[in-house]
């Protein structure tokens, strides 16, 4: 019994005008050793006039393989290559010790789409777990693998997938003259479809979502000054937020998309400010002598927790939208900066200074315990995928910046560099 996505063809076309290349080429640095072995068994694409350009099992494989909790089978240890559930002999995969086997085929649809069939099992029990088809494109079929990996991991874990999601960052390398420039780009979660949003050879810095994941919010010093702009990233349209003497900065959407919260310095300090979309009005949330910056919203969009230095040294408070007294939130440590909510609200993600060295931490909000999940010497700007399961953030490698990525319990690590350049400031965007 298969269930049919209408969704998946609108996705693929909104993502048509990506390139294929990958930008980013992510390694396991560290997984589970418990990891749920499954067999991921390569597509029937016969019916498919001069075959297809994506291999969809290796994408849902690499997928699944890349959360850390599960160990795809190498192709070359299966016995055989089912493609029908009347073609699965489940003695074998059992001989093998698979928990769960995935298999599917491709076959043409209508107007020369396609449509994309698969079933998972349960290897002991003998029995389907989930089936689905879903139509798509030739360009669409990473999408269409995306979003399988999606419902196997939800289906095995009970936790939402991100495979589906992407990623924003900021990238920096020398152009054909040797001059600096600076690149706001998009990508999905696992590299491909790296999209350029903007150029500038001026800084930028702090993309944000926005909660529908159609537009980003960034800082850029063009005109040798800060400002703010949201891009909408289907049409590259972007407007620019007033632009005030000083500081313009750190913006965040609220969840709602109605609102900013942002660091300006138009009254002599750094403070937070709420900027409405609709009335294009400010408010200003916090009032201090000191430097109050890098704010992120509760996920029910009622409190606000930013980075000041009022202690004296760089602690995460928490303010209620409305205003009122800050209240600080850290207190282990010297240092702590760039502070996110866990998509749950029961967590937040940070730097976290130890010993000379910044890391990437978690404090749970209801213990006051933190946990630091990294090692690195310059670990910087977290970011929570959208399922709170992993956390991207950026990372030296040698005197290279690149990306990292570190499940939200520190047992999965990866890392992800760019082919040229450096990359840094990433955000993982919110569902589709």
């Amino acid at each position: 019994m298969k269930r049919t996505i209408k969704s998946v063809f609108f996705l693929s076309f909104m993502l048509s005008f990506s390139a294929m290349g990958a930008a980013l080429k992510i390694e396991i640095t560290q997984g589970i050793s418990s990891a749920q072995p499954i067999a991921i068994v390569p597509f029937s694409s016969q019916q498919i006039l001069g075959g297809l350009a994506v291999d969809i099992a290796q994408v849902v494989s690499d997928d699944l393989a890349r959360s850390g909790r599960f160990k795809p089978l190498a192709r070359t240890d299966m016995l055989s290559k089912p493609s029908t559930s009347e073609q699965v002999n489940f003695r074998n995969w059992q001989a093998l010790g698979q928990d769960n086997l995935v298999i599917g085929k491709v076959t043409p649809n209508v107007n020369g789409m396609l449509e994309v069939q698969f079933q998972l099992f349960d290897v002991y029990k003998g029995e389907q777990l989930i089936g689905f088809s879903i139509p798509t494109s030739h360009s669409g079929l990473r999408v269409a693998a995306h979003r399988m990996s999606d419902l196997i991991y939800e289906k095995l874990t009970g936790q939402k997938g991100a495979f589906s999601t992407r990623m924003a960052y900021v990238t920096s390398m020398r152009d054909v003259m040797g001059k600096l420039e600076y690149k706001v780009q998009v990508a999905d979660a696992d590299g491909y479809g790296t999209k350029t949003i903007v150029t500038s050879t001026e800084p930028i810095m702090s993309p944000s979502w926005s909660p529908r994941g159609d537009k980003i919010s960034y800082v850029s010093y063009e005109g040798g000054r800060s400002s703010i702009y949201t891009q909408i990233l289907k049409t590259g349209q972007r407007e620019k937020l007033r632009s005030f003497k000083g500081i313009n900065g750190a913006p965040s959407w609220s969840p709602d998309g109605s609102q900013l919260a942002l660091t300006l310095s138009k009254a002599g300090s750094a403070d937070i400010y709420i900027y409405n979309v609709i009335s294009r009005s400010f408010r200003r949330l916090t009032k201090s002598y000191a430097i109050d910056t890098e704010p992120d919203w509760s996920p029910d969009g009622r409190q606000i927790i930013f980075t000041s230095d009022r202690g004296g040294k760089p602690q995460i408070y928490r303010i209620s939208v409305d205003g009122g007294e800050a209240v600080r939130v850290t207190f282990e440590g010297s240092y702590n900066a760039r502070a996110s909510y866990s998509p749950d609200g029961k967590h937040i993600t940070m730097v976290h200074r130890v010993q000379g060295e910044y890391r990437i931490a978690t404090l749970d909000l209801k213990t006051g315990l933190t946990n630091i999940l990294t090692d690195g010497r310059l670990d910087e700007s977290p970011s929570y995928a959208p399922n709170g399961s992993m956390i991207l953030y950026s990372t030296n490698d040698g005197l290279k910046s690149i990306l990292a990525a570190v499940s939200s319990d520190g047992k999965v690590r990866q890392k992800l560099r760019l082919q040229g350049g450096e990359v840094r400031e990433p955000a993982w965007s919110p569902f589709k």
